[in-house]
């Protein structure tokens, strides 16, 4: 039997009966939840509240955001797959929660590919390369260089091995073979905080997380993951510069327990996504890092998702990555 995907659950309204599809036009009638893996304050939860907050003037009732976060987003993405089916909760998902959880851990309590039903995908959230502001290496090539000379002398932090900037450093570090020793902290924060302090020499940290630290004159980035150029950051190169095709950015998605109703999984995108259209919505979020990039309709946020798993399956094979 093929394993159910994410798409399957957004294929159903049209079997749905009318009177259920009557019953629903007052939807929602009480608030509604975002369940979220991160801690007040986070990237993922600054922009899941601008849209909440955007998001509750649309369907006229509050966005009730919920943080759950710990155990590498497990805790959260448990908390969302077990919540009930309702159409009154749904889960603003990380990349790693959705995909690359799959290719560290051997077991998890939730199933990323079978236990969600896709709703929309809201933004993707670059990262980056910092120093500190007074740092001597200017660009890229000179970490590389100074790394390459000093076998394991440079440092380069991130938020731990087995997270998503965590392998993303271990990906840099494979391609450009600068031998940069990886050391992984317990968050992005307390990584960042060490560069500052001059207890390491560089950063692989999310762009959300560092913009205002960045613009504070405290870290200098020295090149974005993402394919091309950020938006309001022409001055930094990308990776993709020198190291051709590099692509490695992380991105949020919303999607609902599997058997949350299609109608509800529709009248909820279609009004997600006219909030990210919304100019003002998209500056603000990138103010904090994301760009807003709405795919339109829900089997298309399922398929971009099915095509992340192919990617990371390959990248968990080039830098030999096994589940624990």
């Amino acid at each position: 039997m093929q394993r159910r995907t994410m798409i399957q659950a957004g294929l159903l309204a049209s079997t749905l009966p009318a009177t259920w599809v009557q019953a629903q036009s007052a939807w929602p009638d009480k608030p509604v939840k975002f369940i979220l893996s991160q801690p007040p304050g986070s990237g993922p939860d600054n922009v899941a509240r601008l849209l909440g907050e955007r998001l509750s003037r649309v369907l006229g009732q509050p966005i009730v955001i919920e943080n759950k976060p710990g155990g590498q987003n497990i805790i959260g993405a448990q908390a969302a797959a077990r919540a009930p089916a309702d159409g009154y909760n749904f889960y603003f998902a990380t990349t790693a929660a959705l995909v690359t959880n799959k290719y560290l851990f051997k077991s998890m309590p939730y199933d990323p590919e079978k236990d969600f039903a896709p709703v929309a995908f809201v933004a993707k959230s670059p990262f980056a390369l910092l120093v500190k502001a007074d740092s001597p290496f200017q660009t890229v090539q000179d970490l590389v260089a100074r790394s390459s000379a000093n076998p394991g002398k440079v440092s380069l932090a991130n938020e731990g091995p087995r997270t998503f900037g965590g392998i993303i450093a271990r990906l840099i570090n494979a391609r450009t073979k600068m031998q940069a020793n990886l050391v992984g902290y317990a968050s992005v924060g307390v990584s960042v905080q060490n560069v500052i302090g001059g207890h390491a020499d560089a950063v692989l940290a999310d762009m959300a997380s560092t913009a205002q630290l960045v613009r504070q004159g405290r870290l200098r980035y020295l090149a974005v993951t993402s394919e091309k150029r950020v938006a309001g950051w022409e001055q930094v190169p990308s990776l993709a510069e020198l190291l051709p095709g590099f692509n490695m950015v992380g991105w949020f998605c919303v999607v609902a327990p599997v058997g949350t109703p299609a109608a509800v999984l529709q009248r909820l995108n279609k009004d997600l996504e006219a909030v990210l259209a919304d100019s003002e919505v998209a500056q603000r979020m990138a103010t904090i890092g994301p760009i807003a990039e709405p795919l339109g309709g829900t089997e298309r946020t399922a398929a971009f998702v099915q095509r992340e798993h192919e990617r990371w399956s390959a990248v968990a094979k080039e830098i030999d990555l096994l589940p624990e």
